[in-house]
């Protein structure tokens, strides 16, 4: 009797084990921020992921061009809540260490983030760093580029804090397009406790229009990426 062949993993089984690594990182983070542990766990969970590490770094290299090119660029956010396809994004993708876990929605023209930030995300004591919801919103306002179809890079970021940023709060960051001057497109947004309705923050941005074919030429352009070393690869 012949041995049975294992198959071989296919592009939704590696996409489903990265989402599940991605969350098991944010919750790792949030673990070792958030909790006390004994000298013994921290060295234990030092070799661990140093061993991993060192696993990863002779393997080819993967960049986003790679694994998103067959991702549809006309997508239309249905009215509601949505996901979406770019997994490795770093604020929303569910793929991502730094990811959000963000619940996404449109409404009309509008899209909403629920979010609830957690211990990693500390800055002062009891609330959220200021660079946490500066990128939220960087994040978020991208999704109004999909709904107006529109590639652009963020020309200016102003944020205006009202009030500290609570942590284990769900919070709503809702935001649109204010108008489009050019290649300049404004967006404006606010961030608010849903609980209280407290408004934590508000956003203006300006986003620079661009043609898609100028992130080809960008990652034609990368640099390669440092081995573990930190020398530059060949």
């Amino acid at each position: 009797m012949s041995d049975l062949v294992e198959p071989s993993p296919t592009a939704g089984d590696v996409k489903d084990a990265r989402r599940r690594a991605g969350r098991a990182i944010r919750d790792l983070n949030h673990a070792f921020i958030g909790r006390h542990a004994t000298v013994e766990q921290i060295d234990r969970l030092s070799e661990v992921l140093e061993g991993i590490t060192a696993e990863l770094w002779p393997q080819d290299e993967r960049s986003r061009s790679q694994v998103d090119r067959d991702i549809d660029r006309e997508v239309d956010y249905p009215q509601g809540r949505f996901t979406h396809d770019f997994d490795d994004r770093p604020v929303s993708g569910v793929s991502s260490p730094y990811g959000l876990d963000l619940d996404l929605h449109r409404h009309g023209d509008e899209i909403e983030a629920l979010v609830t930030l957690r211990s990693a995300h500390e800055g002062a004591p009891g609330r959220s760093h200021g660079g946490i919801v500066a990128a939220l919103f960087d994040d978020v306002f991208g999704f109004v580029l999909g709904v107006i179809k529109q590639s652009a890079f963020t020309g200016e970021l102003t944020i205006r804090y009202h009030a500290a940023t609570p942590l284990f709060s769900e919070l709503a960051c809702r935001v649109r397009l204010d108008h489009q001057d050019g290649r300049k497109i404004y967006l404006a947004g606010e961030l608010t406790e849903r609980s209280t309705g407290t408004l934590i923050a508000s956003a203006k941005a300006t986003f620079i229009a661009v043609d898609p074919e100028m992130f080809a030429r960008l990652t034609a352009e990368r640099p390669p990426p440092p081995d573990e070393d930190g020398s530059a690869s060949s």
